[in-house]
């Protein structure tokens, strides 16, 4: 099967099912409810019958808003969406009621799915009214619902033996909309980024290139935890289609090293924050080592840094570093299932002591760099040339430049058909076929490297994009804060500088942290200012803070206060 001759991601899943179906293994795997073992022929045929209840409502390019956990239910849901020619648009289930709100109000979907009363209740009030909402399905029992108000997806899954399994030829195609995801924009508002057919399966033909030395003969394990609402988990269920991996859902991110141990992945990717506290807890454990075995881990770390920068090791270091492997190695990688082939990292920048540490240890970690935009990913690390300081080279398929200003810029199916209502937004980014990514970088020998961000977004260790933007004005609106600077690219948590207003009074901390909470209130958790700073010079022309039309020239404002900043982490 060449990924290059199909037409759409169903044509993907069904010559893959075609091989599997007469093969009593399963395709989808729940570890939060072990009994939800979705086979290939359960997984096909659940999606045939969920589509033609779905198309009793929707219509070709009718949008469907889908708000719900990892499960098997969202990749049946998400498939049936587009077996009924309508269009995917996930949302996570951190979001503001507001944010909600938004989304509901810009694409303005057919129909929604909610997994349970608890995703249900978060829209309830916003979607009663809403006369282009025609119909509700949810995965579970809708506690303050009415029976005849939504469909449980699972009755209609009562009785699959008579579904008919022949389906009509498809009329979609690579350039079609599979998916609307929404992103966050500078101005505040999250941005609809339209992916086609083409660019995922095109960013699936750049990832099995990468992972082709790992996969598997007979079945390759992937545990998958990011939310699939993003768009670098979402393209990642497609990979595992594409290589028919058995793919299992992890209960929570509290829970995923016990999840590894449960069902052995090969392979997982995550986002920078899980490297991080893996890292932490790894080296915590190896300073509490004494005597001889500490001495064993640290040979070991150096040999295995030594390799990662490939530094040549002599016979008496091979052999050391063979033993090694054997009594400390295999053991680090007995505590997360044992099978474990490789980590794949994405979503934000991974630290360079981190992603030198895991590889030492015999963790291997394969660093790449993509965007929403771009299907997602624009390049990734090879197991066999992992280069930490880099993002690897560019998936075959796409093409990528370096701007006169050091902007990388990226060309090829794998980028967006545009944004989603926001032809303006889109003119900016997209010029003449090349997408400006607002990242600086460079090439090494073919290895793209990020050195800068140029757009004011942060992304946490999680993968989140948050416009700080958004969060200012919130803090401004407060009757007692004047001027404010978000603070947290790559944090654990955000932090702001705070100008107070000038009106005579003196404002207690206790006062200010009660405006912050009342502010936090109104954003999602990931938005949330955990501390704080307030300074007495307002940001001005005059001092050179503000531009000519009054926007804070927020590099400058942060070089000065960096130690600030610093100090509330």
């Amino acid at each position: 099967m060449k990924l290059g001759n199909l037409n759409n991601l169903l044509e993907l899943f069904f010559y893959n099912y075609d091989e599997q179906k007469n093969k009593k293994i399963f395709l989808l795997s729940s570890l939060k409810d072990p009994k939800e073992n979705y086979s290939w022929q359960r997984t096909y045929l659940s999606i045939i019958k969920l589509s033609n209840e779905l198309k009793k409502y929707v219509d070709k390019g009718d949008r469907c808003l889908l708000i719900s956990e990892n499960r098997p239910e969202w990749f049946i849901s998400d498939l049936s969406i587009m077996l009924s020619k309508s269009i995917t648009v996930p949302a996570y289930t951190t979001y503001a009621e507001r944010d909600y709100e938004y989304i509901i109000n810009d694409c303005k979907p057919s129909v929604v799915f909610v997994s349970n009363s608890e995703q249900f209740n978060k829209v309830k009030n916003i979607i009663k009214n809403k006369n282009f909402i025609k119909k509700i399905f949810s995965f579970e029992k809708l506690e303050q619902a009415n029976e005849n108000e939504y469909t449980n997806i699972h009755n209609l899954f009562f009785d699959l033996k008579n579904e008919n399994e022949s389906i009509s030829k498809l009329k979609i195609y690579r350039k079609d909309p599979a998916c609307i995801i929404y992103t966050s924009g500078t101005q505040g508002n999250p941005k609809g980024v339209i992916l086609s057919h083409g660019g995922i399966l095109n960013n699936c033909e750049g990832a099995i290139d990468i992972l082709k030395p790992l996969i598997l003969n007979n079945e390759t394990r992937f545990l998958t935890w990011l939310p699939l609402s993003h768009s670098y988990e979402h393209t990642v269920q497609f990979v595992q289609i594409s290589v028919r991996a058995r793919i299992y859902y992890a209960e929570s991110i509290e829970k995923l090293i016990k999840n590894m141990n449960d069902c052995s992945p090969q392979i997982m990717t995550a986002v920078p924050r899980f490297y991080q506290n893996l890292y932490q807890k790894i080296n915590s454990s190896f300073n509490k080592a004494t005597g001889i075995k500490r001495k064993l881990i640290q040979k070991m770390v150096n040999l295995g840094l030594k390799k990662i920068k490939k530094e040549p090791l002599d016979i008496f270091e091979k052999i050391q570093d063979k033993i090694l492997d054997k009594i400390i190695r295999k053991k680090i990688k007995a505590q997360f299932g044992g099978s474990l082939k490789t980590f794949v990292s994405g979503g934000g920048a991974l630290d360079r002591e981190v992603g030198l540490f895991l590889n030492a240890i015999g963790l291997p970690t394969l660093q790449g760099y993509g965007l929403t935009e771009t299907s997602p990913v624009v390049s990734c690390n090879p197991i066999d040339d992992i280069r930490v300081e880099t993002v690897g080279p560019p998936f075959k398929g796409n093409e990528v430049k370096i701007a006169e200003d050091g902007e990388i810029l990226v060309k090829g199916e794998n980028v967006m058909l545009g944004y989603w209502n926001n032809q303006d937004e889109t003119d900016k980014v997209l010029i003449n076929g090349w997408l400006h990514t607002g990242d600086i970088g460079t090439f090494e020998n073919n290895y793209l490297k990020i050195t800068d961000r140029k757009k004011d977004i942060l992304i946490t260790p999680g993968g989140d994009n948050i416009s700080p933007i958004k969060i200012e004005n919130e803090l401004v609106n407060s009757e007692i804060i004047e001027q404010a600077v978000v603070y947290g690219d790559n944090k654990p948590y955000l932090v702001a500088l705070l100008v107070l207003s000038n009106e005579n009074k003196i404002h207690s901390e206790e006062e200010i942290k009660d405006q912050i909470n009342k502010i936090n209130k109104k954003l999602s958790k990931i938005e949330n200012i955990k501390k704080f700073f307030t300074i007495k010079d307002k940001f001005s022309i005059e001092n050179g803070m503000l531009t000519p039309t009054l926007k804070l020239k927020r590099y400058k404002i942060i070089q000065k206060y960096k130690i600030n900043f610093e100090s509330l982490y």
